[in-house]
């Protein structure tokens, strides 16, 4: 199938959450926006549920002979978005386009797909879909093609996440070559060559919010039992595979999946000593981590990339 360059751009602005904003204000649901300078204005109460902590399912067990209860986890609940938009086109002209255009964007088919809020210069963004949609038939609307239409999104992750897709990248460890001397081939001479400098194998993923950030972790060949640690606790994802040069294994921690050049899982191949996918997680600030095999000689080409957004509450 032939994608245009139209619908590439549409589906690009789909898969950026927040790349049609401008200014405070505006919220963007897949490809449509709304607020100031678009025909679907927020009303002046605003948007409910986004800065509000979501409900939580907690372990707390209480305790039989005396007051209170001991602590257990606690578990956030899905975040619930509404937001009250006015319909209005700039001529009754244009009403049908207007409410085609609300209407397609705000279909309940589909999983979810990024809604975004700019305020006070900061966008961020959640994964989420529509769950009530209510736009009233009055004479206003039958004659101007006005309505104060009423929307509510469900996240089934509450967390709000920044923007930006962060990246950090780096190879197996490797000794600097240093200086040649004199006698080998391209010995010493000036200016002199010191050689490309060595690598730890290490990189830092900063998590700039402040909650547990789900990073997705994509290690590329040619490496032999490639693995991953986490330095503060060393909590460690590994897997007893090869991965072949140009091979990929791609390990998405938020839906503890591990694919193998994008098809086939290879969830199986986790080592023993492998934690949980889910659990390798970012925690807000500096995580250092550390890229590690089984490989004799490192080859220069294997890497690691880490990729995650910073999350909020």
């Amino acid at each position: 199938m032939i994608v245009s360059s139209g619908q590439q751009k549409t589906q690009q602005k789909r898969n950026s959450p927040g790349s049609l904003i401008a200014r405070d204000g505006q919220i963007q649901w897949a490809g449509l926006l709304f607020g100031p300078g678009t025909p679907y204005q927020v009303d002046v109460k605003g948007i409910t549920g986004w800065d509000d902590l979501p409900g939580f399912d907690t372990g707390d067990v209480s305790r039989p002979d005396q007051h209170g209860a001991w602590a257990g986890a606690r578990w956030a609940q899905p975040r619930t978005v509404a937001a009250t938009v006015w319909l209005l086109p700039d001529t009754a002209a244009d009403a049908r386009a207007t409410l085609r255009g609300f209407r397609t964007e705000t279909s309940p088919e589909g999983g979810e797909q990024w809604l975004a809020v700019r305020l006070h210069g900061e966008t961020l963004a959640c994964l989420a879909r529509v769950s009530r949609r209510v736009v009233p038939q009055d004479r206003d609307y039958a004659v101007h093609g006005t309505a104060r239409a009423a929307l509510q999104w469900v996240a089934t992750d509450p967390r709000r996440y920044g923007v930006e897709q962060r990246t950090a990248r780096t190879r197996l460890p490797a000794p600097e070559p240093g200086l040649r001397w004199e006698g080998e081939p391209g010995g010493l001479g000036w200016p002199l060559d010191w050689g490309e400098g060595g690598t730890a194998g290490s990189l830092t993923a900063v998590n700039s919010g402040a909650a547990l950030a789900h990073p997705e972790i994509e290690f590329r060949g040619p490496v032999r039992r490639p693995e991953l640690t986490r330095l503060t606790d060393g909590l460690r994802l590994g897997y007893d595979l090869t991965l072949a040069e140009g091979e990929t294994l791609t390990v998405d921690t938020r839906a503890g999946t591990v694919v193998l050049n994008g098809t086939a899982s290879r969830l199986y191949t986790a080592a023993a000593d492998s934690s949980p996918e889910q659990l390798f997680q970012l925690e807000p600030g500096a995580n250092p981590l550390v890229f590690r095999s089984a490989d004799a000689v490192p080859d220069p080409a294997a890497s690691v990339t880490v990729r995650w957004r910073d999350a909020h509450w």
